[in-house]
């Protein structure tokens, strides 16, 4: 959906760099600049005076300044060629104008985030060009970089993204046969789409494997049934971690969030089926082969295949972004009713990619927007230079970040925030078309909930065995010391993630001698199959108590458990028959919801969480629980020491107020209904504008 560039004057005036943020002054004075007769040239980045100092502040000047500027020629800005130009096609991008065809292809040698940008663009470009133009120039590069497998497997991608045929299907062919994995793969999407490529498609028995095998199948597996009923078909993806692996690799809150709220939007009566649409890897292609099964009744989970051995890594999601878009284009496309709606919620290539399959088959698109990684770039990277390349590199992913959420605000038919203190007003500070969208109040922002607890049949006794279980042998990593029951407990649930800062807890507790009064439970991470990040992690964990054989008695380290079984020990814990006296911690670097923090405080454990994020507009310090400052080991050491110097007396009250928040606030069934509403209107609208 396109959208205005640049906000109103008034709204310009309400929100420019009150605050000293360099992004938010560079962003809001690139949207309110005026675009009457912009060329590229004029989008060009310039040297000029820096907005922050470092890297942060020549890449913003790079990527968010439009005029030319005279500077000395030692002020000019030390950055690579793919520096610059990747901020100059971000500026012909956001500012929608059209290069030709071979300015377009004439980059096509640059790396993963200048690739980005490219393929966002040549849809417009070849809309404006025409496709005679556009194949000519496809053409001309694959025959002068034939031997550039990363260039022919972009080349061929592009092509078959827009429906060009720049090369015969008997071309595709023998580059395929020629070629490399990633270039056959390309050949073979290509020749999918190629009036003639069926013909020239290998037969099954050319596959190495069942990612291969799926894609040179002419039919793909059976895609279902057709729902019941009437009513909207709705989609959600979940491109990282698995759905029913929480707190394992790169699955958190979201999976189960996902999980609960496509089961409710299914019960709708608006609603005729739900698809909750996740990577698979050549591993899950193994052990299932089937892209479609069903979950609960009227909501399914859509495999996407993925040439990877599992589900790749966010930041390694730009790798297979051509695939996936394809994939989920093939597959929504074979599905027995076409999808209604498609929800994103993450800033990241697999999202552009599904964006771009939306586009291709019709499908609405909904967008929940979120200041991630926005709020923390200036405060992590002012200063950092070429002396930490490291911070360099982060830095720039960061920067690709926010290109891709632009990119999909731009797309979306429907923007959505999640609910904050300030309702979804720091949206507008950080999307400044947001608020030419929706005025400076900012978009909607839809109740956030959590599934309701069900106990098993046998609740009582699971749970008493469970905290058997836990305080049996102070000897095992996973357990507990039985005379150590009657010590405050912290209990922090988790996948294992540098975000989630796991090991600041640990040291932590061990630097503020807290071991000496309280224990210490850590949920999270797959000890069977361990991600490179667990296993750092978990070691790392290890290793801090490893002269500590005291301190190391009292701290358990468990792995991650179903989203039920964490709710029964949360409510273990906190029941007071259970004789334990327990604190729900978290101490990530920030949490833009926390669905974690909320199923604690709905067990009924008070919770001390972080005041960076969305958490605060839920809990309120020493109300219903307690914010700590967790960007330094000192700020978390003052909120752990708060929390256990607290009476038992003030603990219980917390936890009460918790429990209360929790259930009258934060209902699965009022999120899926307020979503089912949002949908609703998505497609009502788009139906009318059409008509």
């Amino acid at each position: 959906m396109a959208v205005a560039v640049s906000a109103t004057p008034a709204q310009h005036d309400a929100t420019r760099c009150a605050d000293a943020d360099p992004l938010i002054a560079a962003r809001h004075a690139f949207y309110a600049a005026p675009r009457a007769g912009a060329t590229h040239s004029s989008a060009l980045p310039q040297s000029g005076e820096e907005a922050a100092p470092g890297d942060l502040g020549r890449l913003l000047e790079a990527e968010y300044s439009c005029g030319p500027r005279s500077v000395p020629s030692d002020q000019q800005p030390r950055l690579s060629r793919e520096d610059v130009t990747t901020a100059a096609l971000r500026q012909a991008s956001r500012l929608a104008v059209p290069l030709t065809p071979d300015a377009v292809l004439t980059q096509a040698h640059g790396g993963p985030r200048t690739t980005a940008v490219l393929t966002e663009m040549w849809p417009q470009t070849v809309q404006r060009y025409g496709t005679a133009w556009a194949e000519e120039a496809l053409h001309r590069e694959l025959r002068a970089y034939s031997s550039d497998a990363t260039r022919t497997a972009l080349l061929l991608d592009l092509a078959e993204s827009t429906g060009l045929r720049p090369v015969t299907a008997a071309d595709a062919a023998a580059l395929a046969a020629a070629g490399d994995r990633a270039v056959r793969h390309a050949a073979w999407r290509y020749l999918h789409r190629h009036p003639e490529g069926a013909a020239h498609l290998p037969d099954h028995g050319a596959a190495a494997d069942p990612y291969e095998h799926l894609l040179l199948s002419p039919h793909l597996p059976a895609s279902g049934e057709e729902p019941a009923r009437a009513g909207l078909v709705i989609a959600q993806a979940m491109l990282v971690g698995g759905l029913d692996t929480p707190g394992q690799g790169q699955s958190g809150g979201l999976s189960v969030l996902l999980g609960g709220l496509g089961d409710h939007i299914a019960a709708h009566q608006d609603v005729a089926t739900v698809i909750t649409v996740v990577p698979a890897g050549r591993k899950e292609l193994v052990s299932d082969p089937r892209l479609l099964r069903e979950r609960r009744p009227g909501h399914h989970v859509l495999h996407l295949p993925v040439d990877a051995p599992a589900a790749p890594q966010q930041h390694r999601m730009h790798e297979h972004r051509a695939a996936l878009a394809w994939w989920a284009t093939r597959l929504l496309r074979a599905l027995p009713r076409p999808v209604d709606v498609l929800h994103l919620r993450y800033a990241d290539d697999g999202s552009l990619a599904l964006a771009q399959a939306a586009r291709r088959t019709g499908t609405r698109l909904v967008f929940t927007a979120t200041p991630d990684p926005h709020r923390e770039i200036a405060a992590r990277y002012s200063g950092a230079g070429r002396s930490d390349p490291e911070a360099g590199e982060r830095l720039r992913h960061d920067l690709h970040r926010v290109f891709l959420a632009d990119r999909l605000v731009e797309h979306a038919d429907t923007v959505i925030g999640i609910p904050g203190r300030e309702g979804t007003r720091e949206l507008v500070r950080y999307f400044p078309v947001l608020g030419a969208r929706y005025g400076v109040a900012g978009p909607a922002a839809p109740p956030e909930g959590i599934a309701p607890y069900v106990p098993a049949v046998n609740e009582s006794t699971l749970r008493t065995a469970m905290l058997g279980d836990l305080f049996s042998d102070g000897g095992r990593d996973d357990a507990l010391a039985v005379r150590d029951r009657e010590l405050p407990l912290l209990l922090c649930v988790g996948r294992l993630h540098p975000m989630k800062q796991q090991d600041l807890l640990l040291r932590t507790w061990l630097a503020t001698g807290l071991w000496r009064r309280t224990t210490l439970v850590l949920v999270g991470g797959s000890t069977d199959q361990p991600t490179p990040t667990e296993h750092r992690i978990r070691t790392t964990l290890r290793e801090l108590v490893q002269n500590h054989p005291a301190a190391a008695r009292r701290l358990a380290l468990l792995p991650a458990m179903p989203n039920d079984q964490v709710r029964r020990l949360e409510r273990a814990l906190a029941d007071p028959a259970g004789g334990v006296r327990a604190w729900y911690v978290c101490p990530s670097r920030k949490e833009e919801f926390g669905i974690a923090i909320l199923e604690a405080m709905e067990a009924g454990l008070p919770a001390a969480a972080p005041r960076r994020g969305g958490v605060g507009h839920y809990l309120s310090d020493g109300v219903n629980g307690m914010l700590m400052d967790t960007a330094s080991s000192a700020g978390l050491a003052h909120g752990l020491r708060r929390l256990t110097a607290l009476p038992e007396s003030r603990r219980r009250r917390l936890a009460q107020a918790a429990r209360r928040t929790a259930t009258a606030r934060f209902s699965v069934t009022d999120m899926a209904d307020a979503l089912v509403g949002e949908y609703a209107r998505t497609e009502r609208t788009a139906h009318e504008t059409a008509h």
